[in-house]
């Protein structure tokens, strides 16, 4: 199995080869090309000449290109799911959403339109406010949603106006080089390139200076990185990073109702989601009742290859992960009790049992770091105003959610959150007309909505007498 880049207009092999692993087996799952820095020149030099056409084109016809991609996608949509599901993971419905959702994506920024913004409209003066693209953006991808997440950095950036050259991570880059292969005779020659890497790549695009943009997704210590490197050219950078969010149930939450929604909001992708929930707090009355209802979910789980029509759960993505994953869960049997899961699982794939840890103390890694990976720790508080200050003790605020059987009560309770986004009585509801961005240390900027695409591009002030 191999796909080639995107360069320049043209499908090419790279500078050398990757061993892309597959998750359920461990085994190579094919080879990957990798591009060298001279390739990455090549397409930051042949994305200024396409930005320059791009964006004279008018918002309709660059929407119509878009709209050309989500079909083409749309067609092939199970070609990318099964391909999906091999190299991150995830079981095959968690792959057709995924795929289905990048095909919404395209169609949602197709249509969307920077307006001008009028600010003063008197007599004798007009002021407003226009926005322009920036030029070329680098989309540097993760791991754990490798199609979705380049397309909600690709479809704003080309909506707006620029040239985009996506890098994958090293780990899943499959999905975004067929991604690339689609679009090779759908859009202009420079404007959409994709560069495979073996981890040597995202300084170069950081720091290059005729990138004008760098949008990441990943880790923190990462997201510092990038920050660093795009201060030699004091260039754009939008940060969407790790998060420890926190999960608050109240004293008046249904227990039965909500067990399943929290489970799924800490398991899903194997727990491999930015904005999942990685801490439980509950009242201590309801500590019982809560952990043996999440304990029963976790045992009904069947982790297993995620082509397997009878599996609930993947692997975690990779070695690295799967091996952090493991001391997160031998400090978790001292410090904590197991409720469910907790042990190895037999067979050659990274995998990681369902796993619930109850009455850990607050300094506990799987309480203090994010995992991402599916282990959940559940914690009881006395006192709501006592779960309030843990949940915001934290360098992250990415998102939080709250649980209870009176909504107003959650919502007013929202307000002492300390994150982005903060859910009541849901999870994972991210329409994409709504902006969202981290606080503390989970990131810098805004990614979806107008606010999203506004991340692409530069205000411009226009300032007029009317004489």
């Amino acid at each position: 199995m191999q796909f080639r880049m995107l360069i320049d207009g043209r499908l090419c092999e790279g500078a050398s080869t990757l061993d892309v692993i597959d998750p359920a087996t461990g085994k190579p799952l094919g080879a990957s090309w990798c591009a060298d820095d001279a390739m990455v020149e090549q397409a930051v030099v042949a994305a200024g000449r396409a930005f320059r056409s791009w964006r004279g084109m008018s918002p309709e016809h660059r929407g119509a290109v878009l709209e050309a991609l989500a079909a083409a996608v749309e067609r092939n949509s199970e070609k990318f799911a099964r391909l999906l599901t091999r190299e991150q993971g995830k079981t095959l419905a968690e792959a057709r959403g995924e795929v289905g959702a990048s095909v919404a994506a395209l169609r949602y920024h197709a249509g969307l339109r920077l307006e001008d913004r009028l600010l003063v409209d008197g007599p004798d003066e007009r002021i407003f406010e226009q926005r322009y693209p920036l030029g070329v953006v680098a989309a540097i991808v993760p791991w754990n949603f490798p199609l979705l997440l380049l397309v909600l950095k690709l479809a704003p950036a080309l909506a707006a106006g620029n040239c985009v050259i996506a890098k994958p991570a090293p780990t899943t880059p499959f999905t975004a080089l067929l991604l690339g292969e689609t679009a090779a005779d759908l859009l202009p020659p420079g404007v959409f390139q994709t560069l495979g890497d073996d981890g040597a790549l995202g300084p170069v695009l950081a720091a290059h200076p005729d990138i004008a943009h760098v949008s990441f997704t990943g880790s923190t210590a990462t997201g510092r990185k990038v920050m660093a490197s795009a201060a030699s050219s004091l260039k754009r950078f939008t940060l969407e990073l790790g998060g420890n969010d926190a999960a608050l149930v109240l004293d008046d939450a249904d227990i039965g109702a909500i067990a399943p929604r929290l489970f799924e909001g800490a398991m899903s992708n194997a727990g491999q989601v930015c904005l999942g929930i990685k801490r439980i707090y509950a009242p201590r009355a309801k500590m019982d009742s809560l952990c043996e209802a999440l304990g029963e979910l976790a045992r009904r789980s069947v982790p297993g290859d995620g082509l397997d029509p009878a599996t609930t759960l993947g692997p975690v993505q990779n070695a690295a992960q799967h091996l952090r994953l493991a001391g997160l869960l031998e400090e978790s049997r001292t410090l904590g009790r197991v409720v469910a899961g907790g042990g190895a699982m037999p067979g050659d794939g990274w995998f990681v049992p369902p796993t619930i840890v109850r009455d850990l103390p607050e300094q506990a890694r799987l309480v203090r770091e994010e995992q991402f990976g599916p282990i959940v720790p559940v914690l009881a508080y006395d006192s709501l105003d006592e779960a309030v200050a843990r949940a915001n003790d934290s360098e992250y605020g990415l998102g939080a959610s709250i649980w209870s059987g009176d909504a107003e009560r959650a919502i007013a309770l929202a307000s002492r959150i300390e994150s982005g986004l903060v859910w009541v009585n849901r999870v994972f509801s991210l329409p994409f007309e709504v902006p969202i961005g981290g606080a503390k240390h989970s990131g810098i900027g805004r990614h979806q909505g107008l606010a999203g695409m506004e991340e692409f591009t530069q205000a411009r002030i226009v300032n007029a007498a009317l004489v």
